[in-house]
Formats: C-alpha cells, sequence, structure tokens
C-alpha cells in the first residue's frame, strides 16, 4: 500500500469513527461528568485533515505572535477571559479561552436571546470591515439557503447560534501580531450559562478549521503553536501567546496524538503521591478519548478507579486533618479542616502529586493543582478531583495553575514549566512589540481618555498574595444640562456591576462641582465580612483601571477617570487584631464582678435582718427562769 493510500484510509476511519462517536447533536460530542463542568469539551465536525499538518511543517522562519492578557479567576468565575478587538474600527470583547470548542463566538446587535454581558454586543453596521458568509457546501446554511450559521450545545444545557461572518480581528497593543481577517460567529441565540456569564462570548482554541489558531496557521502568519498560563489559587490573571516561544529550560513534554481525538490529549501512563506509586494499569488514564486537557473545564475528573486510588493516597498523607462535609450538599465533596487560612502553607499540610508521562517525564502538581478552598468554613480545602462516569479522564484548568503550557500542535507535543503566571506576562512581554495597524483604542467611548489613568501604587505589577484594603479612585463627569445632577446611587450600582463586585462596596468618598462638572471620589471596600478585597478581585479591579476599561453609559454624561489608588492593609498582629475584643471582654469581666459583689452584700445585708428582729406572734421557744440579780432585787 503506498503512503497516499495509507493516509487516506487513515482518514477514512477517523471520518468512520467521530459518525459514531457524535451521539448528541451532528456538530459536537460533550464529555458529561457527575459535577459540573463549567464548559466542558466540545467536539468539532471539521477534524483537521493530513494535508493541512503536512502544510503546516513546512513554515520554518520564525514569526510574529500575538501576547495577549487573562484576566479572571478560574474558581471565582469560571474560566479565564482574554480581550479580543473585532471589526473597523475595533469593538471589544472580553472572550473565554477554551481549548475543548473551536468556535470564536460574541452576541450580535441582532440577537433576540442574549443575556446581559460585560460588554455591548457587536454591531455589524458600525464595522466597515464586517461580512456575512453566504451559504455554500463546505458550511450548514440556514433555512432560507442565504446565509452560512452555526450551533453549538454544552453539557451542563447551554447553547449557542448565529451567522458565521468574516472581520478583521485584533490581538491587542502589546501583541506583534498585526489584525488579521477571520471567521467568527455573530450570535443569534444563547441559553443556559451562556446567557447568565459576564464574559461576552467564546475563543476556541481547539483543533478545527473555524479555530482562531487554525486560521491563523493556516494564513502563515503564526507558527502552529500556542501557550496558556494560569494565574495561581486566588490571584488569577495570568497570559496567552498566539505562536512560538522558545521553549524554556526545565519544561517537561507529553506527546499529543491528533490522531487519537480531536482534542488535545497526553500520555499519562502512571501517578505517585508524595513519591508513592498508585500501582494503576496505565490503560486505566487511556479510556474512550485518552487523557484529555481542557482549559474551558474548572476541574480533574478521572475514571472512578484512579479516583479512588488518588483520594485514599492523599488521605493516607494528612493523618492531622480532619474530613468534613462540602460546601454544596448537592455534591459529596472530599474536603478537610486544619489546614489553616493561609494559601502559602498548604504545601505543608498536603502531598504532592506526579504525573508521570510516557517518555518518563514528570509534572509534579502542587496542592493549588488539585485543591479548592472550601466556602463556608475557614482553613479548609475540598479536592478538585472528582470520579467521571466516563473513561475518560479530563484534566481541567485546576490542574495546570502556575503552569506554562504550550500547545506545540506542529510537533505533537505539550510542554509543561511550573512558573509564576501572574507575572509571566511582564517577562513574556518584548517591549519593542509594535501596536496593531488598527489602534485598539477606537473601540472605547470618546468621553474617556485613551491613555492609562495615573496610578499612585506600584501594586499592580506585583504577583503573589496581596493585602489590598480599599481601592480608590477619582472621575470627573461632565453634564449636558447645568440643571441635571448625576444620581450618585446609580453610578454606584453601575460601578459595582462593572467591577463585578457588590454594590455595598462602592461608597462616595467626596465629590466637589464647577459649572456641569463633577469631580467624584469613589471607594472600593473588602465585603462585610473581609479585612482585605480577595487578590482576584483587587487584580481584576487595578487591571480594569490601569488600562482604563471602567466605562460609564452616556446617561451619566461624559465620563473620565483621573487618577487611582490602591492602598495595601499591613498585616495585623494577633494583639491588633483582637484588642477590641480582649477589652470589651474585660470590661465584661469587670461588670460581672462589681454585679456578683453587690448581690452577696446585700444577700448578707438580709440574712442579718432576718436573724435581728422576729416576726409578730411568733412561736419562741421557752427559756429556763434566770434568778433575778441582786441589783434588780434592791430596785
Amino acid at each position: 500500500m503506498d503512503r497516499a493510500s495509507l493516509l487516506l484510509l487513515l482518514l477514512f476511519i477517523t471520518t468512520v469513527s467521530i459518525f459514531f462517536f457524535d451521539l448528541t447533536t451532528a456538530n459536537e460530542l460533550e464529555l458529561i461528568a457527575e459535577s459540573p463542568m463549567i464548559f466542558p469539551l466540545s467536539y468539532s465536525s471539521l477534524p483537521p485533515r493530513v494535508e493541512d499538518f503536512r502544510r503546516r511543517r513546512l513554515h520554518q522562519s520564525q514569526l510574529p505572535n500575538a501576547h495577549m492578557k487573562l484576566y479572571d479567576d478560574l474558581l471565582s468565575n469560571g474560566y479565564y477571559t482574554t480581550r479580543l478587538w473585532i471589526g473597523t474600527p475595533p469593538q471589544e470583547f472580553a472572550l473565554i479561552v477554551d481549548t475543548g470548542s473551536t468556535v470564536t463566538y460574541v452576541p450580535c446587535s441582532t440577537c433576540k436571546q442574549c443575556g446581559k454581558h460585560q460588554d455591548p454586543k457587536f454591531q455589524p453596521e458600525l464595522s466597515s470591515s464586517y461580512q456575512a458568509l453566504k451559504c455554500n457546501p463546505d458550511c450548514n446554511c440556514d433555512d432560507e439557503g442565504k446565509l452560512c450559521v452555526y450551533e453549538r450545545r454544552y453539557a451542563e444545557m447551554s447553547s449557542s447560534s448565529g451567522v458565521l461572518s468574516e472581520d478583521l480581528i485584533s490581538f491587542g497593543n502589546e501583541s506583534q501580531l498585526t489584525p488579521q481577517r477571520a471567521v467568527f460567529g455573530c450570535e443569534n441565540v444563547e441559553t443556559g450559562d451562556l446567557f447568565s456569564q459576564r464574559a461576552d462570548g467564546i475563543m476556541g482554541l481547539g483543533r478545527g478549521k473555524l479555530s482562531v489558531v487554525d486560521q491563523l496557521v493556516d494564513k502563515g502568519v503564526i507558527e502552529d503553536v500556542f501557550s496558556l498560563c494560569y494565574g495561581g489559587m486566588e490571584v488569577g490573571g495570568g497570559a496567552m501567546v498566539l505562536g512560538k516561544i522558545s521553549p524554556p529550560a526545565g519544561m517537561v513534554f507529553s506527546h499529543s496524538d491528533p490522531f487519537r481525538s480531536p482534542y488535545y490529549n497526553i500520555d499519562l501512563k502512571q501517578m505517585h503521591v508524595a513519591g508513592k506509586s498508585l500501582k494503576l494499569n496505565p490503560k486505566v488514564f487511556n479510556g474512550k478519548h485518552g487523557t484529555v486537557l481542557d482549559s474551558g473545564t474548572t476541574y480533574a475528573y478521572f475514571p472512578k478507579e484512579a479516583f479512588i486510588a488518588i483520594k485514599e493516597a492523599i488521605i493516607k498523607e494528612i493523618p492531622s486533618l480532619k474530613r468534613i462535609h462540602g460546601p454544596d450538599p448537592n455534591y459529596d465533596d472530599v474536603c478537610f479542616s486544619g489546614a489553616g487560612r493561609d494559601v502559602a502553607e498548604i504545601h505543608n499540610f498536603f502531598p504532592e502529586i506526579d504525573m508521570e508521562f510516557g517518555n518518563g517525564q514528570k509534572l509534579i502538581l502542587s496542592p493549588e493543582n488539585y485543591l479548592f478552598r472550601h466556602t463556608k468554613v475557614r482553613g479548609a480545602y475540598c479536592l478538585g478531583i472528582f470520579p467521571d462516569r466516563d473513561s475518560t479522564t479530563l484534566l481541567g484548568g485546576i490542574v495546570v495553575r502556575n503552569t506554562l503550557v504550550t500547545y506545540d500542535r506542529e510537533n505533537d507535543k505539550l510542554g509543561f514549566l511550573k512558573t509564576n503566571c501572574s507575572d509571566l506576562w511582564r517577562r513574556l512581554a518584548a517591549p519593542e512589540s509594535p501596536a496593531p495597524t488598527s489602534p485598539i483604542s477606537q473601540n472605547k467611548s470618546s468621553n474617556i481618555s485613551p491613555s492609562p489613568a495615573k496610578s499612585e501604587s506600584p501594586t499592580t505589577d506585583l504577583p503573589g498574595v496581596l493585602r489590598v484594603g480599599v481601592i480608590t479612585f477619582e472621575v470627573s463627569i461632565s453634564v449636558n444640562n447645568s440643571t441635571l445632577k448625576p444620581k450618585f446611587s446609580e453610578i454606584a450600582d453601575f460601578i459595582a456591576h462593572e467591577l463585578d463586585i457588590k454594590s455595598s462596596q462602592v461608597r462616595l468618598l467626596n465629590f466637589s462641582s464647577s459649572g456641569n462638572e463633577y469631580r467624584l471620589k469613589w471607594g472600593v471596600f473588602p465585603p462585610q465580612s473581609s479585612e482585605y478585597i480577595s487578590n482576584t478581585t483587587a487584580l481584576n479591579i487595578m487591571l480594569l483601571l490601569k488600562e482604563n476599561r471602567l466605562r460609564l453609559p452616556g446617561q451619566f454624561g461624559s465620563y473620565k477617570l483621573l487618577e487611582w489608588k490602591a492602598e495595601q492593609k499591613a498585616k495585623q498582629s494577633w494583639w491588633e487584631k483582637h484588642l477590641l475584643g480582649v477589652v470589651g471582654g474585660a470590661m465584661i469581666s469587670l461588670l460581672v464582678t462589681s454585679l456578683m459583689i453587690k448581690l452577696a452584700l446585700v444577700w448578707r445585708r438580709r440574712k442579718q435582718e432576718e436573724a435581728t428582729y422576729e416576726p409578730v406572734n411568733a412561736t419562741i421557744k421557752e427559756q429556763e427562769l434566770q434568778p433575778l440579780s441582786s441589783d434588780t432585787s434592791n430596785a
């Protein structure tokens, strides 16, 4: 059999396999686990073609890449997002990065059933470069046979559908990659979690002709590689690179077989807990789709046999911790208390887990790579590992927190390197990187200053654990009518919505007015139950202010961010934290002691009075008669 015939046979077998696996929908397959997954894997209806891989391997030159920031936090938000700009002039969107799906889509102004998201809907009529894809043999067409359409359904019963369109996509001012025309979904209907989420849409990074990565590679503008790096526990953020980067020293690799499944899989052979092998048959990690890495899934899911072995091995290593119930009674979470509140110290209580690949290399998972904080019990943590009723091993984003993951599709391998992902953005960003041809600032309101607001705090550049007590910022608002006064309560509510915090955390600290212009100073404070603003929330707010992405709608007038400041609250000593309680306790003790003394004195006085006086008509015991004294007889 010659080479061409062999390739055709492999393509035929792959196509037949897809047909039999595709049971739930004509376009994609979802893996359903017992515990909820935020965005589970979605099956591409357009598998990679052999000739595509052949053509991509011809790219040997060093091509530019796109450096892009990641926002949000995996467990607080359920996803990580990046910023993408679509159209001419560009319109900005926050998109969930998802390696388990292919289509990139955003809500369109024509959407009849779309929720309220972080940014305004995409308006095709305002983009001079927009074009809807006309019906052709390579796409699914609408009922009228005029336009190409898409539909995606997910395991948690959410869905997205709309029109396939083409427009100019920009990747940010830090990107070396100039804006490129690409196909995306102009969404008309969304349901379930997609309707209620804060993020605008999805950025598909999976294998498939509609994937952003595939489109850029097919254009020859980037090499067939991209990288993701998720921030650590309670820190969030991170970085993404579309294109090739030099593999850092110490990066470990696993083979990833594109013909094994359309998902990004790894060759997992064995696992070790605290250096001790679990003695599992390697076949347990190779069922159905194998071991799959999916950025859109939150937790890790193992076949039942592997899950039980991992759980029992971990429990054996933590005898000092107490087993407790999970935060949600609907799920049988495996949780433990007694490890303390400091996330940086949990490695002193929980063991490391090693994932051993087929080539003998190991990826070390620290506790933050398989634990999440209990939301109702302080100092308690739960396993972010669950049993999967399917035979697939599914590794969600929790497994690769603070880990640079390079998806080297050109060489069919995935690379892993433990690193500080919150700090990686600065280390990756090249100062000579040119700005995109189409300036990103065009998407912002004309009332907003295009330059970042002045900052009096260096904390935005500090990774790790912060102790931010308050974030203040000043804005100026110019109203058109001097008789109109801005409604501060409405502004506070809108700011809270933009910052994704509670309205009670936003307070007006000061304001002054001159004619039609108001200068307002706002403060963002911790929730009532906390001393500090959480790391994830603080970093997101500081990044949003630093990049001047806080916006107010036109109903409040012309808006401009002037300056902002984040104040770190020093860690209090035990006496500082409990001084008020100690003083209050001492005062209460003094009052109680004083009251007890007074009651004792009153009781004693009453007893004395009872002994001195006899009641009237009381029966008195007879006394023996005493002889009269001589004094009495002489009287």
